[in-house]
């Protein structure tokens, strides 16, 4: 039996990706000759997080409904914004004070796996 994937969840999967690539390429080409290596270093991993979690957004966005699935989802958009955001930003040249949002991100990261572990543990067929 096929899923369906509700209109948010699938937007949210399609923005969470589609952006990462946009940002990846923008670091890549627009930015080389702009950011120094730390800043191209937090560039890349701003992308590399918000792609891997866009995938994880994708993979729980097919699991259907349920309050856990919903957390995931939730703590992963989260996680993407804060962390992801935070990097971003710092790489541009953000005063350091907004790194200390990244680890609020970070955790945001560890709660969606944790909610989607749960979800798994849970699920029904």
């Amino acid at each position: 039996m096929r899923q369906s994937v509700d209109f948010r969840s699938g937007l949210l999967v399609g923005i969470a990706g589609a952006s990462a690539v946009l940002l990846g390429a923008f670091g890549a080409h627009a930015l080389r000759g702009v950011l120094d290596a730390r800043g191209l270093e937090l560039w890349h991993t701003a992308v590399s997080y918000q792609m891997w979690h866009a995938l994880a957004l994708a993979t729980t966005a097919g699991l259907g409904r349920g309050r856990s699935r919903r957390l995931a989802m939730a703590a992963f958009a989260v996680g993407i914004v804060l962390f992801s955001g935070s990097l971003y930003a710092l790489a541009l040249g953000a005063s350091r004070w907004v790194g200390i949002i990244t680890p609020f991100g970070g955790l945001a990261f560890v709660a969606g796996w944790l909610a989607l572990g749960w979800t798994l543990c849970t699920r029904r067929e």
